[in-house]
């Protein structure tokens, strides 16, 4: 297939890219390259035989010249990280939504019809919970005088008692708790929106905590992974927020990218969501000492810092994707753990897509 890739020079993208072009597709890519998101990168490289593209998903013009003679669209260009101030949501709302509905009008126009979008665990919010009374319900919101006391779990919204964590499904109902869950739930509405009318195929790819090769580095965009890396190779203690019990799914960038690439292949009509994640919880605190280990660095410092944005819990289950479209994580959490904590700044950023023009 000759496919889009957006937002190609990215975290994510880059690997995407390599799993596009090692089972044969043509790939353009197109990437905005702001600084905001690319901070500290090298430049831009695009292997021999991709065509390249600096544009801005926001601009109608460059968005329908990319999508000439495209067969399918992985779009996975986006403003990243938290918005936890309301000062962050014009942003948000333009860079992702905007730009997301440039792409599925000129998908449209262009009369291409397979999709799959790069969206994120965060429009669950904090998902379920197990109340021993009340069953299963939607955690209350967490508010600031519970988290200065260090009173962290979100509790019952009926009883206030504490709630046992629970895998969330694909048909959880959102509940985005923050300018940067609330565009991604919004960029899957527009998707769907766009299947209906012009009935195309959308596969919404929910993927929880990426890590791996090529992360950026002390930046808001940064994963918690990145961040404790960073410390430890200047010799400090990795910061572990709230009590570091929070829970996540860590799941690899390549076995996030073979998962974008399989339903890019296969998923060939109606909408569906895949949450993306390697299966197995761990808590923040779980990852910090494992890297800090293999670093041989110091202990991670539990500082009971927080942010009011943040979800203490969210796992989901991963096992429509394995079962629909024959995808397995590959990765081993420890594995993948040395792998990065043994990457140098200079090689982690190195891969072989990183100036910008064709390599010769």
């Amino acid at each position: 297939m000759r496919v889009l890739l957006t937002g190609a020079a990215g975290f994510i993208g880059i690997h995407v890219m390599d799993g596009l072009l090692s089972r044969g597709h043509d790939v353009r890519a197109m990437d905005s390259l702001r600084p905001d998101v690319h901070k500290g990168s090298l430049p831009w490289r695009v292997p021999r035989g991709v065509e390249p593209l600096i544009g801005d998903m926001r601009d109608p013009v460059a968005v329908e010249e990319a999508m000439a003679g495209i067969d399918a669209v992985i779009h996975l260009a986006a403003k990243v990280g938290l918005g936890v101030d309301v000062g962050d949501m014009p942003d948000y709302a333009a860079s992702n939504d905007v730009g997301t509905a440039e792409v599925l009008v000129a998908m449209a126009r262009a009369g291409v019809s397979r999709l799959t979008l790069a969206s994120s665990m965060v429009v669950y919010g904090e998902g379920f919970g197990l109340c021993s009374d009340h069953g299963a319900v939607r955690p209350a919101p967490r508010f600031e005088r519970a988290l200065k006391s260090g009173d962290f779990e979100p509790p019952c919204p009926h009883c206030g008692q504490p709630l046992e964590t629970q895998l969330v499904v694909e048909d959880t109902p959102f509940d985005p708790r923050n300018a940067y869950a609330t565009s991604k739930a919004a960029q899957e509405f527009y998707a769907a929106n766009w299947a209906r009318a012009t009935g195309g195929a959308v596969a919404m790819m929910r993927y929880h905590n990426v890590y791996g090769p090529g992360m950026p580095k002390d930046t808001p965009y940064a994963g918690v992974a990145s961040i404790f890396t960073s410390a430890l190779r200047r010799g400090e203690a990795p910061q572990v927020f709230e009590d570091g019990r929070q829970r996540r799914d860590f799941i690899h960038v390549r076995d996030v990218a073979a998962a974008t690439v399989l339903a890019c292949e296969r998923h060939e009509s109606g909408v569906r969501a895949f949450n993306v994640g390697s299966g197995i919880p761990r808590t923040v605190g779980e990852m910090a000492a494992a890297l800090a280990t293999t670093l041989a660095g110091p202990a991670p410092v539990v500082t009971q810092r927080y942010r009011l944005g943040d979800v203490r819990h969210i796992t989901a289950d991963s096992s429509r994707l394995r079962r629909e479209l024959d995808w397995q994580p590959e990765i081993d959490f420890h594995d993948g753990m040395a792998e990065l904590a043994h990457l140098d700044a200079a090689s982690e950023l190195s891969s072989p897509h990183r100036a910008m023009m064709p390599q010769e």
